[in-house]
């Protein structure tokens, strides 16, 4: 056989053999470990990040403030977590998503152990403004780590089981200072959670596997910037940025003014029973976990619109004076919410080809700023109209859900006939 030949058989069968991917799929090496310890980190973010929600009513009497001035003890953490995402995205391009989600948890559940202690509410304010900054190095990197460390194909469920992990650390961090508080009161009650917390960050830590994937970036302010302005000119991430705002707006507003609905009348509710209602939270763990077969059957946007249909009949169910009615609007509202969330996050994690840490941290700035919105003007509404005003403002948010994505699938639409044309 001639030496070409024989050549160009090597070459052949050098290229037939298969590119393996090397990483992490369900079932694989080290993925249940990562899943385990990034549901952990997000257990410890929404624990701390929404430690003071489901206490409001006894932080308004203990301080003798209105609804809307305790309602900043929420405002002000998502607004420091969606102020300093996009810095601290940048440092885990440069510095590790790894070590950045580290030091993130390192730093808050530090001042998480010192906000039992403000002794007023701008105090508390301020050390809560102070957490939330801190927790803003873990949610962009998180997925930015994922969608590095984990197969494409298995990117929505994993981003699915993150964001779980936050629907459980909502709700055993709601539950559980309803009934400590109970008992003990509202500081002790945010003790708990803050050792609640030290405990998630160190089984992170142990358990996270160190990234193979990760390439360092720039920290250069000009590489940043023409970043962030590559993904704010791409229409479909902005639409998807705006999704997650709003439907965290309806999010907000329901779970920030729910305990004074419910220990008002007609309900009366103790504080420990109004802490268990977030036991509803395991809905979103639910519909969240389950997020990526729901966009296999609906696609992106039938998902979409499925997730806004259910949480705007759950907003409607919840005008009734009866408490069973209430508790299916709020299932109705936690898994609508939770599957749209997981749904537009990791649709922005797989756009993204480059610059995923900005791109997540884009979403989850407009996520937060949605949060911080939704918890101040719900908490205003109630004031001026009761619980109808705070379904007003979330019915409206769900619109604008839905007309983003009509606006979306017609955009579409238009690009596959230039296509064909």
């Amino acid at each position: 056989m001639p030496a070409s030949t024989e050549a160009s058989t090597a070459v052949g069968a050098v290229s037939a053999v298969p590119v393996v991917d090397s990483r992490m799929a369900p079932g694989g090496p080290g993925y249940r470990r990562m899943s385990f310890a990034l549901f952990l980190a997000g257990v410890a973010t929404f624990a701390l990040l929404y430690s003071t929600q489901a206490l409001l009513p006894l932080i308004s009497g203990d301080f003798g403030v209105a609804a809307s001035d305790a309602s900043w003890t929420v405002a002000a953490a998502t607004g420091g977590l969606a102020l300093f995402v996009l810095p601290m995205s940048a440092v885990s391009e440069r510095f590790g998503r790894r070590t950045v989600m580290t030091a993130s948890l390192a730093v808050a559940v530090t001042v998480g152990l010192l906000v039992p202690l403000a002794p007023s509410l701008p105090v508390l304010v301020a050390l809560r403004a102070l957490q939330g900054a801190a927790l803003a190095g873990l949610p962009a990197s998180a997925t930015a780590y994922l969608a590095e460390e984990v197969r494409p194909k298995a990117l929505v469920t994993a981003i699915g089981l993150f964001v779980a992990g936050n629907s459980v650390g909502g709700m055993s961090g709601r539950v559980i200072t309803g009934w400590v508080a109970q008992e003990w009161g509202w500081r002790v009650a945010l003790g708990v959670i803050g050792a609640i917390a030290v405990a998630c960050a160190v089984a992170f830590r142990l358990l996270l596997p160190a990234p193979k994937h990760f390439v360092a970036g720039s920290l250069k302010p000009r590489v940043l910037a023409r970043t962030v302005r590559e993904h704010l000119s791409n229409p479909l991430m902005c639409r998807l940025y705006a999704i997650g705002a709003l439907f965290m707006t309806v999010f907000g507003g329901v779970y920030t003014v729910i305990g004074y609905r419910l220990t008002e009348a007609p309900f009366g509710l103790p504080q420990g029973v109004v802490g268990s209602i977030f036991l509803v939270y395991l809905v979103g763990t639910v519909s969240a976990s389950t997020a990526g077969r729901l966009v296999g059957r609906l696609g992106r946007r039938g998902a979409l619109y499925a997730a806004g249909a259910t949480t705007a009949s759950g907003l409607v169910l919840s005008l009734a004076d009866s408490l069973g009615l209430v508790l299916l609007g709020l299932v109705l509202i936690t898994g609508g919410f939770f599957a749209g969330h997981a749904v537009a996050s990791s649709a922005v994690s797989k756009t993204a080809t480059e610059g995923r840490a900005q791109a997540s941290a884009l979403y989850q700035s407009a996520y937060y700023i949605g949060s911080s919105a939704g918890s101040t003007v719900g908490a205003i509404a109630f004031h001026a109209g009761g619980w109808a005003g705070t379904v007003g403002v979330g019915l409206l948010a769900v619109l604008g859900v839905v007309t983003i994505t009509v606006l979306g699938t017609r955009a579409a639409r238009a690009q596959q006939r230039l296509l064909v044309a």
